[in-house]
C-alpha cells in the first residue's frame, strides 16, 4: 500500500511532463535571467533556466548539461546560437533566436514586454 497522497502523485506526474526551456544570453545578468523569471512555470507546463556564454561573475555559465536538460533553447542573438552549435553538441533545430539586443537591464519593463510578445508563440508551437 502506497503512502503517497494524491497531491504528491499529481506533483510527480507534472514534473515528468514539464517541458524545459533554456534562455541564453551573453552575461546571464539581464536578458536571460529576466526571461527565466517570466516564464518559470508558464502555463503550468514550462520549467525555465538561464545561462550565459560568457557570464558575469554573478551569472551562470552555459554547460553541456544545461543544453541536454533543455527541450528548447531560446537565445537572445544569432551569435549565441552560433556559439552553442560550435562549442557544444546541440542540434540547430533545438535553438530559436529571439533577436533581442543587449541594451536592457534586468527586469526592464520594455524587455519584459518584448519577451512577452516573442516567447509565447515559440513555446506554444513546441
Amino acid at each position: 500500500m502506497s503512502t503517497k497522497t494524491i497531491s504528491e502523485t499529481k506533483r510527480n506526474s507534472q514534473r515528468s511532463t514539464m517541458r524545459k526551456v533554456l534562455f541564453v544570453c551573453t552575461a546571464n545578468v539581464s536578458r536571460s535571467p529576466t526571461a527565466e523569471d517570466l516564464f518559470q512555470g508558464w502555463k503550468g507546463v514550462w520549467e525555465a533556466k538561464s545561462a550565459g556564454i560568457m557570464p558575469d561573475p554573478r551569472g551562470k555559465l552555459l554547460r553541456q548539461e544545461l543544453i541536454d536538460w533543455a527541450d528548447i533553447i531560446l537565445v537572445m542573438e544569432p551569435t549565441h546560437s552560433e556559439y552553442i552549435t560550435s562549442h557544444f553538441q546541440c542540434s540547430p533545430d533545438k535553438i530559436r533566436i529571439l533577436n533581442i539586443a543587449d541594451r536592457y537591464t534586468r527586469d526592464d519593463p520594455e524587455l519584459e514586454s518584448v519577451l512577452r510578445k516573442r516567447v509565447p508563440p515559440i513555446l506554444q508551437e513546441y
